[in-house]
C-alpha cells in the first residue's frame, strides 16, 4: 500500500504541475462568494427585474401624483448614505374610491424607486391575500409568513380594509402597521376607506399610526376602469 504524502509535500507537486502549465498561482483572482440578493443588482437591472415581477395589467406603470413623486425623491435621498439600500423612511397612503388609480400609483412608485437605483426587496400584497396568506392552516407556518411580510424592506399592502373586519383582521391590521410603524419601514398603503372613517373600519390604533407614519394622498375622480381611463386628480396633506 502506498504511504501517505505528507500534506506540504503534496501542494509543492500541486505547485509544479501547474508551473509546468503556466499557471501562476501569485495572479489568480480573489476568492467571491457568488450573491444573488437584489441589493447586489446592478442598478440597470433593478427597473428590469421590478417590470418582471409587477402583474402584467401594471407593466409600465408611472407614478404621476407629485406628492408620490416627492416621496421617492425622499426615499432615494434617505438611501443615499447606505448605497442606495431603502433601509427607513416614511411611508405613503394612497386613499381614493374604486379606479382612481390607486394600485397604478403604487406599482408606478416602486418603478421610480427602481429607476432611480433605489435597492431593496419589495413586496405586494392585496389585503385580502395577505389574509388568506396568514389564515391559520395545516402545514402552513403563519408566523413565519408573517415576518416574511412584516419584515420586507419596501412593502405595498393594497385595498386596506376592503375585507369584511372581525377581530381577526383587525388584529392583523394592528400587528402589522405596528411592525412597520415602529421600525420605520418604508410602507405604500391604498385603501378605499375615506380619511374620516380610518378609525372606524381599521380601529383606533391603526389609525392613528398611519397618520403619524404615512404621508396621505387622496386621489379623486370617477372609475377609470369604467370611463375609459380618466386621469384621477390628487390632493396630499
Amino acid at each position: 500500500m502506498t504511504e501517505p504524502q505528507p500534506l506540504r509535500a503534496s501542494m509543492a507537486s500541486v505547485a509544479e504541475i501547474f508551473r509546468r502549465r503556466g499557471i501562476d498561482l501569485g495572479n489568480l483572482p480573489p476568492e467571491t462568494t457568488p450573491t444573488t440578493g437584489e441589493d447586489d443588482w446592478p442598478a440597470p437591472d433593478l427597473l428590469a427585474e421590478t417590470d418582471r415581477r409587477i402583474p402584467p395589467r401594471y407593466a409600465g406603470a408611472t407614478a404621476t401624483a407629485p406628492a408620490i413623486v416627492d416621496w421617492v425623491h425622499q426615499l432615494r435621498d434617505l438611501a443615499l448614505p447606505s448605497g442606495h439600500v431603502a433601509r427607513t423612511g416614511p411611508s405613503l397612503l394612497v386613499l381614493g374610491p374604486t379606479g382612481v388609480g390607486k394600485t397604478h400609483q403604487a406599482y408606478g412608485a416602486l418603478r421610480m424607486l427602481a429607476s432611480c437605483g433605489v435597492r431593496g426587496r419589495w413586496v405586494a400584497v392585496p389585503a385580502a391575500d395577505l389574509y388568506a396568506r396568514l389564515r391559520p392552516r395545516h402545514g402552513v407556518d403563519s408566523e413565519a409568513e408573517f415576518t416574511k411580510i412584516a419584515d420586507a424592506p419596501i412593502l405595498v399592502v393594497d385595498d386596506l380594509g376592503a375585507a369584511k373586519p372581525s377581530e381577526w383582521t383587525e388584529e392583523i391590521n394592528y400587528r402589522l402597521v405596528n411592525h412597520r410603524y415602529e421600525h420605520m419601514l418604508p410602507t405604500i398603503f391604498t385603501s378605499n376607506v375615506p380619511a374620516r372613517e380610518l378609525g372606524q373600519v381599521l380601529g383606533d390604533r391603526v389609525a392613528s399610526r398611519l397618520c403619524e407614519m404615512a404621508v396621505r394622498v387622496v386621489l379623486e375622480g370617477v372609475d377609470r376602469r369604467r370611463a375609459g381611463g380618466t386621469v384621477a386628480v390628487e390632493r396630499a396633506w
